[in-house]
């Protein structure tokens, strides 16, 4: 079984997808809300699509 089987995950909150713990999340991992800078950039066209 891989090494990394353990780790914990969340749902990004713009694309949905899941992701993994990564080591340079380690102090900040509670804050962490999206799976890359594409989606963190991205943040903002979701929040408009997301408002009636």
């Amino acid at each position: 079984m891989p090494h990394h089987a353990e780790r914990p995950t969340k749902v990004c909150a713009v694309c949905g997808r899941p992701f993994q713990w990564r080591k340079k999340w380690k102090a900040v991992w509670d804050q962490v809300r999206y799976c890359s800078d594409r989606c963190r950039n991205n943040r903002r066209s979701q929040e408009s699509k997301d408002q009636p």
